[in-house]
């Protein structure tokens, strides 16, 4: 389907391409206009899709060594980036983001994805223990105890429309590494990338099961279909913490472990001492990059009181003065955002820049875009400062203490990312383990390195993905215990 744009937005179920079920729309966030159609999955495709991800764990995909799994990685990575402009031009049809950001982020870092943790396979250590039991009377006393992994089994894997190939990705290639086999299901919003994956790993030549897509919505649809299964044996999720929720209960039914990404309210702190000019330049980026909507995004910006003024003026004027960025996914997302821009004004906020729409005087005027806008003046109870926007939006308000930032930066039923602004050294090496999160960043933001942990804490999140923690979350260790 999605015929309109020049490919077909299909299921992959069993080795083989379907379109199984009743055609949704599709909307091109830019314009508001209709871009196509994708099939949402009827619950028999999903026990289906189930079903094919178990006969390849019991057949050729359960047989698969580490060395074939890292094999068939890189030539999904080939892959993507054989088809890189196919793969840039559905990102950006999908979500409206900028074409920049997709052709340096998205696309390269999924298939540096596969990369990574194809080289991950080699060499992974394995522990052993010589044992020795003065008078056990079962033998001599000595045993050898070493520790081998093997794959959880059949893994749903549910992903965001904000991130759609790459977080896709993030998960699919540490799932596979680990010689699972996986059911995926990406956001109805963006499912062409995920398509285009599909194929990719079709053209790859995994076994028939080993990967398989269900396209369609959430709640008492494929996303609930899926979750709920009695056949999947793990469940790896990103999203907002109330999709988390919803499908830990279908969790709970079955007892199946969750990976859990989920939403964010991310603080940054501003110490006088920090160069000013980096910590402007930086929090443009953390607050506006993909106009908001990424977890990792600063909403909260407290900063130290002798350089509050001078921020704020030229965090404004930065916001201001942005051009090129992307619309809100959709309507119903663009609206949720506004009503927060007024709410804040209902709450007595200084709206410093934004607050509303913008006009651009073409077909953009259709599309789902909200002006990037920074506030202050709002109490750190106000419902603005404390609940999670997702869009182009910041609220700064002053400290006067390392005690009261640290304070201010906690004081949050989330814990994604933060980030520490500060040229002291000492400092920085004091307040990032304060910080109540997943992911502290000192003078930068979102610099990542694919080996390290990735997740939250509080409401942002269960367990760590990223390099070795996402191998050991997608398989099981087992001690095997040999009297000698």
């Amino acid at each position: 389907m999605r015929e309109a744009n020049g490919m077909r937005v299909r299921h992959y179920v069993g080795g083989g391409f379907r379109t199984d079920g009743a055609p949704f729309a599709l909307v091109d966030p830019v314009t508001g206009d209709e871009a196509g159609t994708a099939p949402e999955a009827p619950r028999a495709l999903v026990d289906e899709a189930v079903r094919s991800a178990r006969a390849a764990l019991n057949g050729d995909w359960g047989a698969t060594s580490p060395e074939q799994r890292s094999a068939a990685l890189r030539r999904i990575a080939d892959g993507i980036d054989a088809r890189f402009e196919e793969f840039v031009a559905a990102e950006v049809r999908d979500t409206g983001k900028p074409r920049e950001l997709a052709a340096t982020v998205d696309i390269p870092r999924a298939a540096g994805n596969f990369r990574a943790y194809a080289d991950l396979l080699y060499g992974r250590p394995e522990r052993a223990y010589n044992t020795t039991v003065p008078g056990w009377s079962g033998g001599t006393g000595q045993a050898l105890n070493y520790t081998v992994r093997r794959p959880l089994g059949v893994v749903a894997i549910i992903s965001p429309w904000n991130l759609p190939l790459l977080l896709l990705t993030w998960k699919v290639a540490p799932a596979l590494a680990a010689g699972n086999a996986v059911v995926a299901k990406p956001s109805e919003e963006t499912p062409s990338t995920a398509t285009l994956l599909a194929e990719v790993i079709h053209e790859a030549g995994l076994p028939a099961g080993a990967f398989n897509l269900v396209h369609g919505h959430g709640a008492d649809a494929a996303g609930a279909f899926l979750t709920g299964n009695p056949g999947v044996d793990a469940i790896a999720f990103t999203g907002e913490s109330a999709t988390g929720a919803a499908i830990m209960r279908n969790a709970a039914d079955h007892v199946t472990p969750v990976s859990f990404e989920l939403g964010g309210k991310n603080p940054a702190l501003v110490f006088a001492d920090a160069d000013l000019d980096a910590a402007v330049d930086g929090t443009v980026r953390s607050t506006f990059t993909h106009s908001g909507q990424i977890c990792l995004c600063t909403e909260r910006v407290y900063v130290e009181r002798p350089v509050f003024e001078e921020f704020v003026e030229r965090l404004g004027a930065r916001a201001r003065a942005l051009d090129g960025y992307g619309p809100m996914i959709s309507a119903d997302h663009r609206d949720k955002v506004l009503s927060y821009y007024r709410l804040a004004v209902e709450e007595g906020a200084t709206v410093v820049a934004g607050g509303g729409v913008p006009s651009f005087g073409d077909g953009r005027d259709k599309g789902f875009y909200v002006e990037p806008t920074v506030l202050t003046g709002l109490p750190e109870q106000a419902r603005t400062v404390r609940e999670e926007i997702f869009g182009p939006v910041c609220h700064v308000a002053p400290f006067d203490t390392e005690e009261e930032a640290v304070r201010l930066a906690n004081d949050s039923e989330y814990g994604l990312a933060a980030t520490v602004w500060t040229r002291d050294l000492s400092r920085a090496h004091r307040v990032a383990p304060r910080v109540e999160s997943g992911i502290v960043w000192v003078n930068c933001w979102n610099l990542r390195d694919l080996r390290t942990p990735f997740g939250g804490v509080k409401a942002s999140g269960i367990g760590r993905e990223g390099g070795e923690y996402s191998l050991d979350f997608f398989s099981e260790p087992v001690n095997v215990c040999i009297q000698i």
